[in-house]
């Protein structure tokens, strides 16, 4: 695909320099030198700075491992990265810490909206959804995210060992865990998703799951099960959601998604056939859209679907189809 690599979280070149990981001096002088950056998350949100004279988070605020809220605090950071000069990224969590007013996060399905602000931090420094400024980020800061997201959410659901059941410790910088009882290493889980730009001529296949808000409409998508091709997993998915049969199946491109911890590939099916019966436990309604429709949908001008939300391949890929730019 000619612009694979311009989704969003879809990578900035970070050299994550994994030889680093275990070598704890390396990393105490990355982390003492007064070039490294500490980003902070609160339960998922990344630090970010507000945007002037605007109410809402822009780009990643990025600390000094000197700054008060992190300075004590370098045995439970993750190792990012370096950044081209050689300087370390790090990432800490401190989900420990809760607002004075109480939680008022305030999730839903797609997102939480809400922001917190740290006492101990500049009055425009607030955490935010990703999904509210991911489209914001740099790439640089969108990789640094996304990877500390899906890092730390790999942390708080695989405390324990899954051999013996004992309480296992971060380890690698982390990036790993390891059973201090039996010794078993853990390393962190990324679920493989297919996500389908289905086609038969000049139309598109769209779908929305139950629960979703009026008018979100996307293409299909769905696990990758064991022992399964990526090619395999999407003639799967589309006959058991829709009832359509795929024929050829070509990769497009990817796109980390931690949310809580996937990656997406987006592939380009053709369909053999275009009757669609829906899974009623799976999609509400399947229908196909020409290219003109879409075209309308990203205009805002069509009358049933919104426009897709921005920085999800989802979008990406429709985009790219209706601008001709897949292949």
């Amino acid at each position: 695909m000619k612009r694979a690599e311009h989704v969003t979280f879809g990578g900035s070149g970070l050299d994550r320099a994994a030889q680093l990981r275990g070598d704890q001096a390396a990393l105490d002088r990355l982390w003492a030198a007064s070039s490294a950056q500490v980003l902070l998350l609160w339960r998922g949100k990344p630090l970010c700075l507000r945007l002037q004279d605007q109410d809402r988070a822009g780009s990643l605020a990025l600390l000094s491992p000197t700054h008060g809220v992190v300075a004590q605090r370098q045995a439970e950071a993750i190792f990012l990265g370096c950044s081209e000069a050689g300087d370390g990224y790090f990432a800490l969590d401190i989900s420990d810490w809760s607002p004075e007013e109480g939680d008022p996060a305030t999730p839903d399905t797609f997102l939480d909206p809400s922001e917190q602000r740290h006492p101990d931090l500049p009055e425009n420094h607030v955490f935010a959804e990703l999904r509210v400024v991911m489209t914001l980020l740099t790439p640089r800061e969108a990789e640094l995210a996304t990877t500390a997201k899906a890092l730390f959410g790999w942390h708080h659901s695989h405390g324990y060992c899954a051999c013996c059941g004992a309480p296992s410790i971060m380890e690698q910088a982390g990036w790993q865990r390891r059973c201090p009882r039996c010794e078993a290493a853990h390393f962190p889980r990324t679920d493989p998703v297919v996500i389908m730009l289905i086609t038969s001529g000049d139309r598109v296949l769209l779908g929305r799951s139950p629960g979703w808000p009026e008018g979100m409409y996307s293409l299909l998508a769905g696990f990758v099960e064991p022992g399964e091709t990526l090619e395999a997993a999407v003639r799967r998915e589309v006959l058991e959601e829709t009832g359509v049969r795929v024929g050829r199946v070509a990769y497009l491109a990817s796109q980390p998604w931690a949310f809580p911890m996937s990656l997406m590939f987006g592939c380009l099916g053709e369909a053999t056939s275009e009757d669609i019966k829906v899974d009623p436990t799976e999609i509400e309604e399947a229908f196909w859209l020409s290219r003109q429709e879409v075209m309308d949908v990203f205009a805002g001008d069509h009358p049933k679907v919104r426009r897709p939300r921005k920085g999800a391949i989802a979008g990406f890929l429709l985009e790219n189809w209706v601008a001709d730019t897949l292949g």
